[in-house]
């Protein structure tokens, strides 16, 4: 077992859902309740990596975040360091390919609101944040964690755009979905298995989880 590779891919599930969670509240809330010009073409984007190959977005990924561009001069400027091949361009990379996976659900649950609930809410005085954590936020509340759960385990998991920008290096960037790859590669099927059951363990009680949540919210709720 890799456990350095295994405690990284936590680390970094751990953090793409801490800074996917404000994000995937915000841009779900505004897509579920507003209706603009161009919403169709927000939404695509947004849904972009579902379809996007990973190696494809890694490769576009590697180009954005590579010292020659100027997000990655930017940010060799700022932290004296580059982008690719770090924790933090892996966590930056995490976040963008698990974008749909946090917003479309989030986006689903806003949506599940009856409007009358929220002008409900608004006839009684309470203002639009109160309105927000003591309403919606209950309402939507399967769909936020169906995200976050969704995203934790989509990270623990992806291998092409980590791969693309991460790289492979021990203890900085490598995951314990390359471990896996560099075992099956060495001819090592027994470490190879017992990881690839540890990933699997992992998912399943995740989404048993998320479904127990779910459920018990929706009883609490109803």
């Amino acid at each position: 077992m890799d456990w350095p590779a295994l405690r990284l891919s936590l680390q970094l599930g751990v953090w793409t859902v801490v800074f996917l969670l404000p994000i995937g509240l915000a841009l779900g809330r505004w897509l579920a309740y507003r209706n603009f010009t161009g919403k169709a073409a927000v939404e695509s984007l947004v849904a972009l990596p579902l379809v996007l190959p990973p190696t494809v977005l890694g490769y576009y990924l590697l180009v954005a975040f590579g010292g020659a561009s100027p997000l990655g001069q930017i940010w060799q400027s700022l932290f004296g360091s580059p982008l690719v091949f770090t924790f933090a361009g892996l966590l930056i990379a995490s976040i963008i390919f698990n974008l749909p996976f946090a917003v479309q659900p989030m986006q689903r649950g806003f949506e599940a609101i009856p409007r009358d609930v929220r002008d409900a809410a608004a006839s009684c005085g309470m203002t639009p944040w109160r309105a927000f954590m003591r309403v919606e936020l209950p309402l939507a509340w399967p769909g936020i964690i169906t995200a976050l759960v969704l995203s934790f385990a989509h990270t623990l998991g992806e291998f092409g755009v980590v791969l693309m920008v991460g790289g492979s290096i021990p203890g900085e960037t490598k995951t314990v979905a390359i471990a896996i790859y560099d075992r099956v590669q060495a001819f090592d099927e027994g470490a190879a298995a017992r990881m690839s059951a540890l990933l699997l363990g992992i998912s399943l009680v995740a989404i048993a989880l998320t479904f127990a949540l779910s459920r018990r919210v929706g009883r609490r709720l109803g």
